[in-house]
This record gives structure tokens, sequence and C-alpha cells, in this order.
């Protein structure tokens, strides 16, 4: 099953990032997604290596971004892709067999794409804007996320990203999506990582219904 909480990580440093993500783990996130721009891949590697201790320590699930090989290298859970990198059928070829490959979406077409290359997950947004990434498009918001779900109708777990804060999270719900993946709102306030849970898992009485292969 995957986790409905996923962490995307900040820091002005590899060393933020990685103090960020063992906080987060403290605080009870079930998977954290490695996240490092204009990064040299041996920084990465390292950096990777010192996340993966950190989240066996605490039992979290381990999500590189972008570098499917590292990902491959360290034995993280997963990867995660954007929209301009490897290609899922291409990344498959090169993880083991239990790694998570999650997938970036903004519209309707993108989700349809990323669930025909088998993808495990989606991450749609952006929810509303927000200054962790560069070049976004429009925002998605409420009406976004409940018309393309009401026209998916996929079993495939979509997560909403962007700009995400605990008051959203009931309302983001009832649209059909699965769970979120939170960066800026949990940096700010490690706490609030118990709260986005409870609010997760008060929508349904069952934990999330996906399984994986």
């Amino acid at each position: 099953m995957i986790p409905k909480l996923h962490y995307i990580s900040q820091g002005n440093s590899l060393a933020a990032h990685l103090e960020n993500i063992q906080k987060a783990c403290n605080a009870g996130a079930e998977l954290v997604q490695l996240r490092l721009k204009n990064t040299s891949e041996k920084k990465f590697l390292k950096c990777a290596e010192e996340a993966r201790e950190i989240t066996s320590h605490f039992q979290t699930r381990l999500i590189i971004n972008d570098h499917y090989k590292l990902a491959k290298e360290v034995k993280a859970d997963g990867v995660h892709l954007g929209k301009t990198d490897a290609s899922p059928t291409i990344v498959r070829k090169h993880l083991y067999t239990w790694q998570l490959i999650g997938a970036t979406a903004n519209t309707f077409q993108d989700c349809e794409e990323s669930i025909r290359k088998e993808v495990d997950y989606i991450s749609l947004g952006p929810f509303r804007f927000t200054e962790t990434k560069d070049h976004l498009p429009p925002a998605l918001g409420l009406n976004g996320y409940a018309t393309i779900l009401d026209v998916l109708k996929t079993k495939t777990p979509i997560l909403g990203v962007g700009g995400i804060t605990t008051e959203d999270v009931t309302a983001i719900l009832k649209t059909g999506i699965s769970g979120i993946a939170v960066s800026e709102a949990i940096t700010r306030n490690f706490n609030s990582i118990k709260t986005f849970n409870q609010l997760l898992n008060a929508s349904s009485t069952a934990e999330q219904r996906y399984t994986f292969e």
C-alpha cells in the first residue's frame, strides 16, 4: 500500500535536506521524497545514501526524484519522474521489480499517458501556485481535480500536490484524490504531519485501497 501523505524534501543545502528528512521521519512521515535540484551526481548519491540510512532507521519509505539509477543504487523504494524526465517504460527496465515509479501530471492527458505507461502513482498539480517550483502550469484547484478525476476513473492512486495545507485536505479528498504530497507546509511545521495524517485517514475507515504487485 502507498502512504496517503508524501513529504517532498526542502532545504538550502544538502545538510538541510537531510535534517528535514530526519525531522519528517521523527514526526511520523511514512514516505519522503528526496528532491534536489542543481546538484552533481556525486553529491546527490552521497545525500541519497544518507537519506536511505535515515529512512531505514525509521522504517520510512524513500522515493528519489528524477535520478532512477541512483534510486536503484541506494535501494530506495522508488523514483519520482517529472514530465521532462525519462519515460517510465524505460525506467522500469532499470529498476528492481519492487521499486515504485511515480509521475508528475498537470492535465487529463498527462494522467492517461502515465497510466498507459503503468506508473504506480501520479502526482497531479499544482493545486495552487507555489514558489517551490519554477515555470508552473496553471493551478488546477478543486474544480480541476474534480473534473479530471471524474473522467479519468482509474485505480491508480492520484495525489494532490502544490501548495497544499491542512485546511485544504478535506475538500481535496472529496474530489476523488487519493492522497497528497506536501513540501512547504510540512517544512514550516513538522508537527503538521500528525494533523495531515489524521485528516487523510479520517476521510475513510479503510486504509488506501490500492496495493502494488
